[in-house]
């Protein structure tokens, strides 16, 4: 859906940003010609955002984001357009099921029958007591309602901004001759707002079961017990699913700019922030807790939990401006005060997993690295493995077997003799551009 004339006109978003030539003196002046993008909003309406959300055939995995699993199944989103729905029983042979159109989809989780997954500024609760017919049940509406330009009518029609149009512009301008021309900034543009142990490898499931589901460690949805926790920004927002199929909207806790990544454990809820992790209790599951924050500098950074240790890796080179490429090992057996054990380089880490002391770790260009962790002081002397041409994204340990979301694909990895590590499958990537 687009706008009026005068709508257009308005939210018209021009990045030629106020190019200044002045002209000093009284020199001969010479033509330049530059280059830059005009973006245009696409408006869509809510009432088609919400008449959207259905199980379709399946289709090629474009741009992945979060990984899920849950009773024998793979859930991969597709950023912004839904869900992969991949049976992963036989992780040697993992089967495409359908794809779950959610539009501005970016997170989910599950739990029993149910999964929950946000569609911009909605939650959409889906049945998926049958992976191969997924149904959208109920719908929580507007309670994400800061994540993008929400509020905006068309025609007496409440709509979103879901997408920009970029159009190259070139421009001939006078400038003293020998004068440089000012290099136009380059602006992005994010999700459409302005401004992803058992003794051997299997992962079959007889039927399905009345637990929450598994999350990689760039997860901001979280099921404990009888809630579902999610994070954006500052704050946490609980939601009692007490009732699987009908969420109640809870409290929201303050804990702090710049939240990223939550990950349960036991009673307590680890929360990676650009510039700490913070340790919530759940000793009240209504009302989490602040026990602690664990600081550090500025960056982005996941956090997984296993026992007394807790393991954070900080990325450089994102939007969260940090210059620093390394993980952190915290000793957390007082979660009133987490202490660092040991810091280690790393290239550039992504999302990592651990397992009974093996852990893994995403590490950009340097790809998959797999380490005995069992000593906390010498990690980086116990590499398992490394697998270099694996731009991994994130990983979900479980049951011997590793699942990994890449730049290029799926690739899962049997981890049940960790002296003979080795590949199980691979489920490629198809750009949407190729």
């Amino acid at each position: 859906m687009r706008t009026s004339t005068e709508m257009k006109n308005w939210l018209f978003v021009k990045f030629s940003i106020a190019l200044f030539f002045l002209l000093q003196g009284c020199g001969d002046t010479c033509e330049n010609t530059i280059t830059y993008s005009q973006f245009e909003p696409v408006f869509t309406s809510l009432t088609e955002l919400r008449s959207s959300v259905e199980l379709e055939p399946p289709v090629d995995i474009s741009t992945p984001g979060r990984i899920y699993f849950k009773d024998g199944y793979l859930y991969i989103n597709e950023i912004r357009k839904g869900i992969h729905v991949i049976d992963n029983r036989d992780p040697e042979n993992p089967n495409k099921v359908g794809f779950v159109n959610i539009p501005g989809n970016f997170d989910l989780a599950a739990k029993g029958n149910f999964l929950y997954a946000d569609s911009y500024i909605d939650m959409v609760i889906l049945d998926i007591s049958n992976p191969a017919n997924i149904e959208e049940v109920s719908r929580m509406k507007e309670i994400f309602p800061h994540n993008y330009n929400y509020g905006l009518h068309i025609e007496n029609e409440q709509v979103l901004i879901t997408d920009w149009i970029e159009t190259e512009m070139v421009e001939v301008v006078e400038v003293e001759c020998g004068a440089e021309v000012a290099a136009m900034p380059e602006v992005t543009f994010f999700d459409g707002a302005i401004g992803v142990r058992n003794e051997s490898a299997s992962l079959a499931s007889a039927a399905p079961s009345n637990n929450p589901g598994v999350g990689g460690s760039l997860a901001k949805f979280t099921i404990s017990g009888d809630h579902l926790y999610t994070i954006d920004h500052h704050q946490l927002q609980v939601f009692d699913i007490s009732s699987l199929d009908n969420p109640v909207t809870g409290q929201k806790v303050e804990v702090g700019w710049g939240i990223e990544t939550i990950f349960p454990y036991r009673q307590n809820l680890f929360i990676g922030a650009r510039n700490g992790m913070h340790i919530l209790s759940l000793e009240n599951p209504e009302l989490p807790q602040m026990l602690s924050t664990y600081e550090h500098i500025n960056s982005c950074d996941p956090v997984v939990v296993e026992n007394d240790i807790a393991y954070v890796t900080l990325r450089s080179g994102s939007d969260c401006e940090g210059f620093t490429n390394q993980l952190e090992v915290i000793d957390i057996a007082d979660l009133h005060a987490p202490k660092l054990i040991k810091v280690y380089p790393m290239e550039n880490p992504w999302g990592l997993g651990v397992d009974n002391n093996v852990l893994f770790i995403c590490d950009g260009p340097a790809g998959l690295k797999i380490f005995n962790a069992e000593d906390k002081l010498n990690i980086d002397d116990h590499l398992l493995a490394q697998y270099q041409s694996v731009q991994g994204i994130d990983v979900i340990p479980l049951n011997k077997v590793l699942m990994l979301i890449a730049e290029d694909g799926l690739y899962q990895y049997d981890y049940s003799d960790i002296e003979d590590i080795h590949e199980l499958s691979f489920l490629p990537i198809i750009p949407k551009n190729l």
